[in-house]
């Protein structure tokens, strides 16, 4: 017998099948059947909870923004300095990736559609909130002189967002869910080596 759930739980469980499904398939072949197959409710059901399967598509992508934000800026307070900040972000994004694979599939697929579509707009307010964060832990680096003092923090904070873009997309290339961690380390101290006035500033 199938427990009975408040329209909030329903509506969330929808958003985890949906993002579950895409770890496979490209959201683009998935249909509220599918969904509702995955949560084990009618295709009905779906429709009392979800005006049409973009509207699906935008709740997992609030939650993604939420979900995401939330542990980028917790690691990034649990951190003792500005580098370790910025080691920890990078972690917790890997880390977040690895938990839920469908989730770059999503936002790929969603930035190849043509139009300004509601899902593009919650994408951009998560790159624009991620830039914001890593500006932050940049500035304050920078003020305890561990950068290079020409460093372009703009473009830093563009390349940290671009490598971990990359790797995600060798691991979906690869067929692998997860980026491979100590690849993601080597990766990364090259990057913070980049970035400090000297490699021993960045131990």
């Amino acid at each position: 017998m199938q427990v009975r759930l408040s329209t909030a739980e329903r509506q969330a469980e929808m958003v985890a099948a949906a993002l579950r499904l895409c770890r496979d398939g490209s959201p683009a072949l998935i249909t509220t059947g599918d969904i509702a197959a995955a949560v084990g409710v009618t295709q009905g059901a779906v429709f009392k909870h979800f005006p049409s399967k973009d509207a699906i598509w935008l709740a997992a992508m609030v939650w993604v923004r939420e979900q995401l934000l939330a542990a980028l800026s917790q690691a990034a307070q649990a951190a003792p300095a500005p580098l370790e900040g910025l080691r920890a972000v990078f972690g917790a994004h890997i880390d977040f990736v690895g938990t839920h694979p469908g989730v770059p599939r999503l936002i790929f697929h969603e930035l190849q559609q043509p139009g300004d579509s509601l899902v593009k707009q919650e994408v951009r307010g998560l790159l624009q909130a991620y830039r914001k964060l890593l500006m932050s832990q940049l500035a304050a680096a920078a003020e305890q002189g561990l950068l290079t003092p020409d460093l372009d923090r703009e473009a830093a904070a563009t390349l940290f967002v671009g490598i971990v873009q990359g790797l995600v997309m060798q691991a979906m290339l690869s067929g692998q869910p997860q980026i491979e961690r100590a690849q993601a380390e080597r990766v990364f101290s090259i990057y913070v080596r980049g970035i400090c006035r000297s490699i021993g500033s960045s131990t």
